[in-house]
């Protein structure tokens, strides 16, 4: 019987390995967007192979089962019937539930006594992490939907704010001195209902124009929780699956914040409102309206069209109408980019998801770094919702908020059709003086509807 049960556990832990193999090999083809949707299909497989080669020695296989069933069921119909809009919400939600589920493991190790005190300290990590991700992405997520729309300055936030270092400073007590300090108390109970309350104080000051970077963040500290619960359940796929991710978090975090210019402390602990209060950037002009026939006799003149989108085309949904725009220019001889900004949007690669729903072209997305230096000979750059990320603020005036902030440096070209509902600032809450430049142009109302006249205009 012991050999047999040596036998499975060598053959579980084969197939761990395998499966820990196929995880890596798709999160590296989610690196190139041809093979992304393979690497995410061989990845999710390489998960399910995992969780089910579990049952080999689980003592009541049938709340596994149970698990498998019900997580595939809700990630199924969330998938399919969430907006492309609302991708960003998912994503934190995601993060959170990651969190949680770490939690949840912690909390029950804890339960049953650590072994030794490494285990320990990975417990009173993992809780923290674990929680801190929960309760933070929950915030995030109401940031993005903005159903939470608290103020950083107001009371909430800094009696939030405060309790998140308190939870720190309880953290290292948990750790390191409950054996010095013995409590007379459930200091393992006061951990758990601190770490949640910190959670929400971690993301609560952050502002939602941070908010890309935030569940970057996030995603990291779920992928760093589940690498510590598999070195305290000794499972070596837990442990491969968590570092992955957290590394893979983290690297992208970086990425983020180096394309705003800005530190990852600057962005979780100070943020725009406290960069600068000497801010120009004012309404000082008179904004020239256009209306859409104007608009497409400019396009159908042009020989170079640079489109740029932003959240506003999420949220009319006209990605496919975009697409549609783009190939009527490309057939009227016109060249035709989409220039992405790294932080467009409400999560990393928000925009790239939105194109690729719609089909575009991989080859014809640009980066700022690729189109700035050549943004001059561009005829007509059409703006689509976006606006921190096309904010001349951030290379004009040393006083503004963003100063420093790499941007996709539109002003610069010979015409420039900024798509708007209104005047409104973006999620950064920093005015744009684009709107008041020589040579823009403003096509206001719902982007979906403009767009889709355009396309009217040039199949008529």
């Amino acid at each position: 019987m012991s050999i047999l049960i040596e036998n499975l556990s060598t053959l579980q832990n084969v197939i761990y390995i395998i499966s820990s193999m196929l995880f890596i090999t798709g999160i590296k083809m989610l690196g190139k967007e041809d093979t992304a949707v393979r690497g995410n299909f061989l990845s999710a497989l390489a998960m399910f192979i995992a969780v089910s080669i579990t049952l080999v020695n689980v003592v009541n296989p049938l709340i596994i089962i149970i698990g498998i069933s019900v997580g595939a069921i809700l990630g199924s119909v969330i998938a399919l019937k969430v907006k492309m809009t609302s991708i960003p919400e998912m994503v934190a939600l995601f993060n959170g539930f990651g969190g949680l589920a770490t939690f949840f493991i912690a909390w029950s190790e804890y339960s049953t006594t650590p072994e030794n005190y490494f285990q320990y300290i990975l417990i009173m990590l993992t809780t923290f992490i674990g929680g801190v991700t929960f309760t933070g992405s929950i915030v995030a997520y109401g940031k993005l939907s903005e159903r939470l729309t608290i103020k950083k300055t107001s009371l909430i936030t800094k009696l939030f704010t405060t309790i998140f270092y308190v939870s720190l400073f309880y953290l290292i007590y948990s750790a390191f001195f409950t054996d010095i300090f013995e409590p007379n108390f459930d200091f393992y109970l006061i951990l758990i209902i601190l770490t949640l309350l910190g959670g929400i104080g971690f993301v609560l000051p952050i502002g939602g124009g941070d908010m890309p970077v935030v569940i970057s963040l996030l995603n990291s500290f779920s992928g760093i929780a589940a690498a510590f619960a598999g070195l305290m359940l000794l499972n070596n796929v837990l442990i491969v699956a968590g570092s992955l991710v957290g590394a893979s978090g983290l690297i992208l975090t970086i990425i983020m914040a180096k394309a705003m210019n800005r530190s990852i402390g600057n962005i979780l602990f100070v943020g725009y409102a406290a960069s600068s209060s000497g801010s120009k950037s004012e309404e000082t002009g008179e904004v020239k309206p256009i209306n859409v026939s104007d608009a497409f006799l400019i396009l159908e003149n042009a020989s170079s069209v640079l489109i740029v989108p932003g959240y506003g085309m999420a949220v009319a949904q006209a990605q496919h109408v975009v697409r549609e725009l783009g190939e009527l220019l490309e057939a009227n001889g016109t060249e035709v980019k989409y220039g992405i900004h790294p932080v467009a949007g409400r999560m990393p690669g928000h925009m790239n998801v939105l194109l690729a729903e719609a089909n575009v072209p991989y080859d014809v997305l640009v980066e700022p770094d690729d189109v700035n230096p050549t943004m001059d000979s561009v005829d007509v750059t059409v703006v689509i919702g976006a606006n921190d990320v096309v904010n001349p603020s951030a290379t004009e005036e040393p006083g503004s908020p963003i100063y420093g902030m790499p941007i996709i440096e539109v002003h610069n070209s010979r015409t420039v059709f900024v798509l708007k509902r209104s005047m409104s600032s973006g999620f950064a809450g920093v005015q744009n003086p684009l709107f008041f430049k020589e040579n823009t142009r403003m096509l206001f109302g719902d982007a979906k509807e403009s767009i889709g006249g355009l396309v009217s205009e040039f199949k008529e």
